[in-house]
């Protein structure tokens, strides 16, 4: 008997169980009564083992809050969310609204626990009764905790078990239901509820669901505004007003009468109301989140792939991503909207996003590697004359191009070696317009590279048939370059480049090193080149391209993130000696004379690539650096010459007339806002070299001289015919570089042979500064030596 007894409480048990969980399941699955048939594979077994592994505890799941990106003066740059959410206090919640939705998903919200057992019995028997489901018996706390489960869910396969129809899952959603009534007060659960729920159309909580549909915050709504907002939340996408208005008021007016038969409104408010139009079409704000909506899109992605790199964020690269959209970050940028305006007022001036060929600039701050602007003439799209690819920057970064062949440009690391050298500033290369080198050696880091047989560059400009470097710097002479870049070695150009931060922007490999490296190099970036003519403006300062300048949490605490990253990479005398000589490329006689504006010195540099694939131009200010280019992007590679820039035909491609006309309007617009501004003079040091004297060997013989000259460590040419002189016909008239000035070791000696048309007659020598020089050498001083420290006579 004792057993019987004990099997029939058992029984009593289970069926009380069987009829509680099929009030709940029932209940929980939207208000469906569920046969009890439906219960003959849920044993009792099964019931106890499903009560005994309930929850006993709720974890609450982090909002996903979207991330702000900020411009330098704090303006929006664009809004990177999973989620259009902005979490607020329930005290920032319309009463109206609070009481909509409370009448609408719980009307005994305020009355009863976890579980609303009246109101639940009454939607079964509702439901029951008209054969299909008419009322749903969830409460609010059951719905914020269904919510929060699919929330906390990563993947397809979590959602669903978050969402399944079966008894474990709605028993346990009780539970869990039961555990937050107990930590939090009504009002908190309300709060949570109503900033986590899908309100349709992209707009997720409360806020962000007012300021999307009617432009107000959530504590500006008004009884219609807040009964459709109401309503929405049990079907967002059936109800959302923007995809369907007529439904849209039903389940508005729905709302409308339940508030007034629980007595929350009169009928006046709720006739007003009913009459209201749903919407205004025209004041619904669009949800532009992702850089692909923001106002600088390329710059955006670039400012994401950066921050993607942060092991702050997360370990992996999913991982930082996702917390990117989620976390509710307020990242500040080194954007400047006015020098951006100014470039992109340069780019509307000068190109079409229709043109055939592409123009992009990128300015930088010297000293710190801000990156103020970034611009381009294609506008971010997939649709015709559009395009995702950031001409700017690196391949290595999303939809980064990778760049062009920077030509010229690299003449300037070429100077800069030179000047590392203790080469002179006025040093001579006789430098015709086509120089055969033809087997020809360079030393490189590795070892020598030689000149393919044939190999006979020309010069593209006119150019002075024995230039200084800083005539041929004026001129861009390519012979030139070519045969100081055999003086100073491939390897010194190559390190100083690199130090500068130029590498392969296709491939991510160290610049080449070969014959033609001073003409141009692999492909280089607006990005790279303008950081690392920004060094020299900084008198040797390299900085990495800086883009985020800070990061703070949903709570507005700031979290780690790389600052500024500069080391000194040149001796700013190398630097300064680089700034005089780029300097006079825009003075008269320079390729980039007609782009100089303004008080403020300015220095700069062509760059043509073979048959005119790009064309770019590079220059600086002390306060900005930037670098333009005109290129062909669309494969197969072909001649810019016949191609459309600004809607016109190009008749020619060059640095200074088509590249530099961008330059120039971009800084120009950009310098505005800086103070006058010059570069500092370089040292007696700098401009005379390194230099080591030279024998005397006027009046010798030709042979006698040249072999004097070797002996002391020098190349030596003689040069054909005669000159004017008081020496005897025949032997030396002089050298160039003359005795007084001295030369760097291992540099070439000219020597000019007398026809000794002025012997016996008054010589007055005068020796004058090449044309171009930035530097007047006192005739009277000796050679920069130690023992000479007060050798002066130096001018602007």
């Amino acid at each position: 008997m004792r057993v019987r007894e004990r099997g029939d409480r058992g029984v009593v048990q289970s069926v009380v169980l069987f009829l509680g969980v099929s009030v709940l399941s029932g209940a929980l699955a939207a208000g469906l009564a569920i046969p009890f048939a439906g219960l003959a594979g849920f044993t009792t077994e099964k019931t106890s083992e499903t009560l005994e592994d309930l929850p006993q505890q709720f974890d609450e799941v982090p909002l996903k809050q979207k991330s702000t990106i900020l411009a330098a003066d704090g303006s929006v740059i664009a809004t990177l969310a999973e989620q259009n959410r902005v979490p607020i206090k329930l005290s920032q919640v319309a009463p109206i609204m609070q009481k909509a939705i409370v009448a609408i998903e719980d009307d005994r919200f305020y009355e009863h626990g976890a579980l609303d057992l009246k109101g639940t019995l009454r939607a079964m028997l509702r439901n029951q009764s008209n054969g299909s489901v008419q009322q749903g018996g969830s409460s609010i706390t059951q719905q914020y905790v269904k919510m929060s489960l699919v929330e906390k869910a990563n993947t397809p396969e979590e959602v669903a078990a978050a969402t399944a129809e079966t008894y474990q899952r709605k028993v346990a959603e009780l539970r869990y239901a039961i555990a937050v009534e107990k930590e939090y007060s009504k009002t908190e659960i309300l709060e949570k509820y109503l900033n986590l729920a899908n309100f349709g159309d992209g707009a997720w909580g409360i806020e962000a669901a007012s300021l999307h549909y009617f432009g107000v915050h959530a504590s500006q709504l008004t009884l219609p505004q807040a009964a459709l907002l109401a309503g929405l939340v049990k079907n967002p996408t059936g109800y959302d007003p923007t995809n369907n208005m007529k439904r849209a008021k039903d389940r508005r007016d729905v709302v409308i009468r339940r508030m007034l038969e629980l007595k929350v409104i009169s009928v006046n408010q709720a006739n007003q109301a009913l009459k209201t139009p749903v919407i205004d079409p025209n004041k619904v704000s669009p949800n532009k989140l992702g850089c692909a909506n923001g106002r600088y899109p390329f710059y955006c992605e670039y400012i994401v792939s950066q921050l993607e790199e942060n092991p702050a964020f997360g370990k992996t690269k999913t991982d930082r991503a996702n917390y990117l959209k989620t976390a509710g970050l307020t990242i500040r940028t080194s954007l400047d909207p006015r020098i951006q305006a100014a470039a992109q007022q340069s780019i509307n001036e000068h190109s079409k996003a229709t043109d055939q060929a592409i123009a992009a600039i990128t300015i930088v701050e010297p000293g710190t590697g801000l990156v103020k602007a970034m611009v381009q003439s294609r506008p971010y799209g997939n649709k015709r004359n559009q395009t995702s690819y950031n001409y700017n920057v690196e391949k290595s970064y999303a939809g980064g191009y990778g760049g062009f062949q920077n030509g010229s440009t690299m003449k300037a690391f070429t100077i800069a070696a030179a000047i590392q050298k203790g080469i002179p500033l006025n040093y001579k290369i006789n430098s015709p317009n086509t120089l055969d080198l033809s087997g020809k050696k360079w030393s490189t880091c590795d070892g020598t590279v030689k000149a393919e047989n044939g190999y006979a560059p020309s010069n593209s400009t006119k150019n002075v048939a024995d230039p200084t470097m800083i005539q041929a710097a004026q001129k861009s002479t390519n012979t030139y370059f070519l045969q100081l870049s055999q003086r100073t070695g491939l390897c010194p150009i190559f390190r100083i480049a690199s130090s500068l931060g130029l590498y392969d922007a296709q491939s991510g490999d160290p610049l080449g090193q070969y014959p033609a490296m001073t003409l141009g190099v692999g492909y280089v970036t607006p990005l790279q080149l303008s950081s690392a003519y920004a060094a020299f403006a900084a008198r040797g300062m390299y900085c990495k391209p800086w883009v985020v300048t800070s990061v703070k949490n949903s709570a507005g605490k700031p979290m780690s993130t790389p600052g500024a990253d500069c080391k000194q990479a040149l001796a700013p005398e190398v630097a300064d000696g680089v700034n005089a000589v780029l300097h006079q490329v825009m003075e008269p006689g320079g390729t980039g004379s007609k782009l100089k504006f303004g008080k403020s010195e300015l220095a700069g540099k062509t760059g043509t690539i073979q048959q005119n694939l790009a064309v770019w131009y590079a220059g600086y200010s002390t306060k900005l650096a930037a670098a333009a280019v005109v290129a062909d992007a669309s494969v197969p590679y072909r001649n810019l010459i016949g191609q459309t820039l600004d809607g016109k035909k190009m008749y020619d491609a060059s640095g200074s007339g088509t590249a530099g006309p961008l330059w120039k309007t971009a800084m120009q617009g950009a310098l505005k806002y800086y103070p006058v501004t010059s570069f500092v003079a370089p040292s007696d040091k700098t401009v005379r070299g390194n230099v080591k004297d030279l024998p005397y060997v006027n009046g010798m013989n030709p042979d006698d001289a040249a072999n004097k000259l070797r002996q002391a460590g020098f190349e030596v040419a003689i040069a054909s015919g005669t000159v004017n002189s008081e020496e005897t016909a025949g032997t030396v008239a002089y050298t160039d570089p003359r005795q007084r000035d001295g030369a760097p070791e291992g540099s070439l000696v000219t020597i000019y042979v007398s026809n000794g048309s002025k012997k016996n007659k008054p010589n007055t020598p005068t020796t004058t500064t090449p044309p171009g020089s930035p530097t007047t050498i006192n005739p009277n001083c000796p050679p920069w030596n130690p023992k000479y420290p007060n050798c002066g006579g130096r001018g602007r």
